[in-house]
């Protein structure tokens, strides 16, 4: 079967993945699972956003407080806060697709084992 896993199907550093994502790789824009939930607490991040990005909008919103929200200002963090966001949709497809290969399997061997 197919093993539709991100890391194996094109790695970070390999030239697939730089073809497909623009010839570059932001190692700040990694997605994380695991957030300090007090942090984000103490940033006064809502609920709503917090997810694997998270970590990234507590430094873009403190510029964007500091910078009065000009829009001109903070491209850089607002573009790493954005990337992040790509990176776990293309996560999110990729988990989607590995669970369609399984779910697929399952349903051949019940389809099998009951003929």
């Amino acid at each position: 079967s197919e093993h539709y896993e991100t890391a194996d199907r094109f790695p970070r550093h390999s030239s697939k993945f730089h073809t497909i994502m623009g010839g570059h790789y932001n190692p700040a824009a990694e997605p994380k699972a695991d957030q300090d939930l007090q942090k984000l607490k103490d940033a006064h991040i809502p609920v709503a956003f917090r997810d694997k990005c998270a970590h990234i909008l507590v430094d873009l919103n403190k510029c964007r407080r500091r910078t009065f929200y000009n829009p001109n200002k903070c491209e850089h963090e607002r573009h790493t806060y954005e990337e992040c966001q790509y990176y776990s949709y293309l996560q999110r497809v990729e988990a989607k697709k590995q669970q369609d290969v399984i779910m697929k399997a399952r349903k051949a061997e019940i389809e099998a084992s009951q003929k």
